[in-house]
């Protein structure tokens, strides 16, 4: 920070720092919704307009300022603090941001970045809630909450505990549920969320006939036992799995990797615990007497961009392959990104450079054999077939005894 300042420039921080102080009172004073959420609402801001200059690259970091740790942005920086939770108008960072002086404010001018009204009304309210900050939610283990308490209206229109949280925060933020749906709406909404196909008119009409208590449970328990609920909601994790029939880049020739789709639509129609889904799908090949379909599920890693061009350099190509491996496990496995630890160590997630290297080895040993994946038809035919050979050389085992007795 610049400790060279003008007195006009010393006298405007004041100003605004006794305005500041006013301001937050007064919202303090009429209160708020809702607490803000530093990874919902502040890491964002900080992470896009604050980071590069004052986050966790010390090579860049500039005036000594860390905002991406809470003891970073609370200690003191010449005196004076970032962030200062006993004393908020003191809070440089508060008093940079709504700063007009081209030499003090922050964003600089010259970043051509700009914090809207919105974005400094977030961060003032934060540091006035005392500046907590919070892990990437990837780095937090799942905790089953208790339900909130309801009273009222509320209590009588929840039904089951997700309502409990909706009722919680329409009441957190004052809104009311809507009148609930006709029967012929609930049963087309619930069919094209679970198959993403409506309802047939028999179906439909069996609904609306059917008054008994339960119905709407046995009708969302028909439509989990339909095949095309997985057709529906694989298709998402096929899409993070980058799932296609051709192989890219600017050739993109056709690649038979059906049987990968299949075993995802059937893994979610017979409801595959999660941590089989994601062990099958990263080293199914290496368990104690894999299956097919559990070599088939590797699959996952075998979706990569292939360039079948003429002239190719295939280490080039394979070396990106794994490339991309480590980037996809890690935003779908561990929801981060590692890319950037390829050529440093990573800047927002505590990720070094010989850690992604580890992993770069541990994909570096996978090999791609092609492997005989046939569907249960044609394995019954097969089996039918090797059936009437071993009758057919039977029956000739037979003659052939019966010509040498001759």
């Amino acid at each position: 920070m610049d400790v060279t300042l003008s007195f006009s420039t010393i006298f405007q921080r004041l100003a605004k720092r006794l305005a500041l102080a006013a301001v937050l009172s007064i919202g303090l004073v009429r209160g708020v919704a809702a607490k803000v959420d530093f990874n919902r609402d502040i890491r964002p801001i900080l992470s896009e307009n604050c980071f590069q200059c004052h986050g966790p690259d010390a090579a860049k970091r500039k005036a000594g300022l860390r905002l991406d740790t809470r003891d970073g942005a609370t200690q003191l920086n010449d005196g004076v603090a970032a962030v200062d939770v006993a004393n908020v108008a003191k809070s440089e960072l508060l008093v940079r941001i709504t700063s007009t002086d081209p030499d003090s404010q922050m964003p600089p001018p010259e970043s051509n970045s700009k914090l809207t009204p919105e974005q400094i009304q977030l961060l003032q309210r934060w540091v006035a809630e005392g500046a907590k900050y919070d892990q990437h939610w990837a780095f937090k283990p799942p905790v089953r909450h208790s339900l909130p308490t309801l009273t009222g209206a509320q209590r009588n229109w929840a039904q089951n505990a997700v309502d409990h949280f909706v009722a919680a925060k329409q009441a957190e933020v004052g809104l009311t549920p809507s009148p609930e749906a006709g029967r012929a709406t609930l049963l087309r909404r619930v069919s094209l969320d679970l198959t993403g196909l409506p309802p047939t008119p028999d179906q439909l009409a069996a609904f609306v006939a059917d008054t008994e208590p339960q119905a709407y449970e046995r009708a969302v328990d028909r439509l989990l036992q339909s095949p095309h609920y997985g057709e529906r909601w694989g298709r998402h994790w096929l899409d993070a799995a980058r799932y296609a029939d051709s192989d890219g880049y600017s050739h993109d020739a056709a690649r038979s990797i059906w049987p990968y789709r299949d075993w995802v639509i059937e893994a979610f129609n017979r409801d595959l615990p999660f941590d089989r889904f994601v062990v099958e799908q990263l080293a199914g090949d290496m368990l104690p007497e894999a299956t097919l379909a559990q070599r088939i599920a590797t699959g996952f890693h075998r979706n990569t961009q292939i360039n079948t061009e003429g002239g190719v350099d295939r280490e080039q190509f394979r070396i990106d392959s794994i490339y991309d491996r480590i980037a996809t496990t890690g935003e779908v496995m561990f929801g981060l990104t590692f890319g950037c630890a390829q050529c440093h160590d990573h800047k927002y997630d505590p990720i070094s450079q010989v850690e992604y290297y580890r992993l770069f080895a541990f994909f570096n040993n996978a090999d791609e054999p092609r492997i005989d994946a046939p569907t249960r038809e044609v394995q019954f035919q097969r089996a039918a077939i090797d059936e009437k050979i071993k009758q057919v050389e039977a029956s000739l085992s037979g003659l052939a005894k019966e010509d040498a007795k001759r």
